[in-house]
């Protein structure tokens, strides 16, 4: 699992590359953490493009860095979600509380 953070203009952009599961949960959880307790931002947003697979377990990630960004009054959206994971998006219900950038 890779994860690239970068400012694009007002947004802090997460790029999660491979799978987000159980074995990468703390990883990426650690990585967006410390950017978004650190960096200046208007919106976060979870660019999904190259996420090939995410169980449970991610979402669970996915839902915490929500509620962080949202303590600090401020949005996360979701971009480019590969097939796969958007179907899990919609399942889930994440859509309802993370909007599409």
């Amino acid at each position: 699992m890779e994860v690239y953070t970068n400012l694009e203009g007002s947004d802090l952009v997460f790029s999660l590359v491979g799978e987000l599961d159980e074995h990468s949960a703390a990883f990426v959880r650690k990585k967006m953490d410390e950017a978004i307790e650190r960096e200046n931002f208007g919106s976060a947003v979870l660019d999904l493009s190259r996420l090939s697979f995410m169980d449970s377990t991610g979402i669970g990630v996915v839902i915490g860095r929500y509620k962080l960004v949202r303590k600090q009054n401020k949005r996360l959206l979701v971009r480019n979600p590969s097939p796969t994971v958007d179907k899990i998006f919609r399942m889930s219900g994440l859509y309802e509380i993370i909007s599409r950038a």
